[in-house]
């Protein structure tokens, strides 16, 4: 009796703590549907001027509208498109007037690199966008291929000369350029997998709790015979 009573305090201990982080996913899931949703109003909300002094914590995923001049001088950024396959996404100075900002154009193909694309004045709708695109593992870019492997808004600032302010053009800016605009698409949300983990385990866990009790009180029985 003493071993029933350890194994069904064991079972039912191990099984409320999965089913507790089952049931905690399942929250974290509806947080996170909550975020991504007001992250897709704020990307498609009417644009606006460009802030004077943009910040990432205020401003990150903000439409805006400018005009200006496209630059001339490009940075390639390696990339992949589903169904498109490798290829770059285009960087360029914008010259607003008032300040000179970073502008992501969109994809072109790899063998597009050393295709000219239309500067001079544009207007142009995007988002303000600071990606969260370097680690460990990310490569120095080949400057002598003009080949970058990220998104590193300062880095990307320092070698055409702009602010650290990175505009992803919606809009098209050349008709050999592709936008790729802003979305959640990138943003990770695995709270259901992670949910159904849990719950699968808790349902083998009572499982073999059922198993080793029913396992437990079978010496038991033929004892008494």
């Amino acid at each position: 009796m003493r071993r029933i009573t350890f194994l069904l305090i064991f079972g039912l201990a191990g099984l409320g703590v999965l089913v507790s982080l089952g049931v905690w996913q399942v929250q974290r899931l509806g947080w996170k549907q909550d975020v991504l949703a007001e992250i897709n109003d704020r990307i498609s909300a009417e644009p606006v001027s460009l802030p004077q002094q943009p910040s990432e914590t205020r401003d990150k995923y903000l439409p805006v509208f400018v005009q200006g001049e496209m630059q001339p001088g490009e940075i390639h950024v390696l990339v992949s498109v589903k169904q498109v396959g490798a290829g770059y996404r285009v960087i360029q100075a914008f010259d607003t007037g008032d300040r000179t900002i970073l502008v992501d154009r969109g994809f072109i193909p790899t063998t597009a690199k050393q295709v000219e694309r239309h500067t001079g004045q544009i207007e142009l709708t995007g988002n303000l966008h600071w990606p969260d695109e370097i680690d460990g593992y990310t490569p120095e870019p080949d400057l002598s291929a003009n080949i970058w492997f990220a998104r590193d808004v300062p880095a990307l600032a320092a070698a055409l000369g702009t602010d650290p302010v990175l505009l992803i053009a919606r809009s098209q800016t050349d008709p050999n350029v592709t936008p790729l605009p802003v979305d959640t698409a990138g943003i990770p949300n695995d709270h259901l997998g992670y949910a159904i983990t849990w719950f699968g385990l808790a349902l083998v866990w009572a499982a073999m709790t059922g198993y080793f009790l029913w396992r437990g009180r079978a010496p038991s029985e033929s004892e008494a015979q």
